[in-house]
């Protein structure tokens, strides 16, 4: 069962009213159970970050909760309404941005976004004034006569957050947003987000970018075979699912990288040791003050020459690494 982490001391959720609700949600294909007996509550005017492995069910309930598929089971909440037996009704309050979306690419820019606002009957005039408002809010108003195909991958995953707001939806699933963004992009993106926000929507965001999705996201919920094992916020969900201290220990050469994982592997109190290709070795360290004092001198008594040594707090790379290796365990 999940644990939900809104109130670290008490933990019960502070506030009752979700934007999102899943209770006991079960979707499989054929004999492949994408999810089972799920639960998340996302509340409203968050920004909800989804995290989990390839192949734990994030795509699955981002589709259910936009009304492309239906839960085999369970009841699934979108602004209050069943997906089921409101569907209609939930895609007027939902906008929808797969990892992968078709576009029409002999169009040009406003009309692309002109397209989607004539399919939710947004009447003409206002739909001149809302391309013009969505191409500001997403940096593309000099690309606004220019073709779709013409765009980057980054650019049309901007024009297609821009598509997801055309209607003015209450709740925004986006699926990878970031995908094929550049580091400049990724932030712009963010700040996006973090103005959409202010406008009072909630969002849920799927990503692998994970120390940007602990920058922008206020909640978290972590999957794992298609269950949510734990939900929150950020810190409280981080510290349910670490343990220990992040160790990182910075190295002079790469030969001493190499010498330095040969020796944090051997010892039974550091786990997840990755050199992360900058000449430092990250490792989950579990032991205190004292081992952690003798840890150092042994790496200096082997002639490893040491640039940087010390703990951190745990990230969200540290939750994915302890749910991929549980997943790994599992199998």
């Amino acid at each position: 069962m999940a644990q939900t982490l809104e109130n670290p001391v008490e933990g019960v959720p502070a506030a009752p009213e979700y934007a999102i609700e899943i209770e006991g949600m079960r979707k499989a294909y054929g004999r492949t159970v994408a999810v089972r007996n799920l639960s998340m509550h996302v509340p409203r005017g968050s920004v909800y970050g989804f995290v989990g492995p390839n192949g734990a069910g994030k795509t699955t309930t981002i589709r259910t909760l936009a009304t492309l598929q239906k839960p085999d089971a369970g009841t699934v909440r979108v602004a209050g309404m069943d997906v089921r037996k409101n569907a209609g009704d939930v895609r007027d309050r939902v906008g929808y941005m797969p990892d992968f979306f078709g576009v029409y690419e002999s169009l040009t820019v406003s009309e692309y976004l002109d397209f989607y606002g004539a399919s939710h009957r947004i009447p003409v005039p206002r739909r001149r004034q809302l391309c013009g408002e969505l191409l500001e809010l997403v940096d593309l108003t000099d690309k606004r006569s220019e073709s779709v195909e013409a765009l980057s991958r980054g650019m049309k995953q901007r024009l297609g957050l821009a598509r997801c707001l055309v209607h003015d939806p209450d709740v925004l699933l986006l699926d990878e947003p970031a995908s094929g963004m550049d580091p400049r992009a990724r932030i712009e993106l963010r700040e996006i987000l973090r103005e959409l926000c202010k406008l009072d929507k909630t969002i849920l965001i799927s990503s692998h970018i994970l120390p940007e999705l602990s920058e922008m996201c206020t909640h978290i919920g972590v999957i794992r075979a298609g269950e949510m094992i734990a939900e929150g916020s950020v810190d409280a969900v981080i510290g349910a699912l670490t343990s220990g201290a992040r160790l990182r220990i910075r190295v002079l050469s790469a030969q001493d990288t190499a010498a330095m994982v040969t020796l944090l592997e051997a010892d039974p109190l550091c786990e997840n040791v990755v050199a992360d290709g900058d000449r430092s070795v990250i490792a989950l360290y579990r032991g205190g003050d004292d081992e952690l004092a003798a840890l150092l001198v042994q790496a200096v008594s082997t002639g490893v020459q040491l640039t940087g040594f010390g703990v951190e707090g745990n990230t969200l790379e540290d939750v994915f690494l302890q749910i991929t290796e549980l997943s790994e365990v599992r199998e």
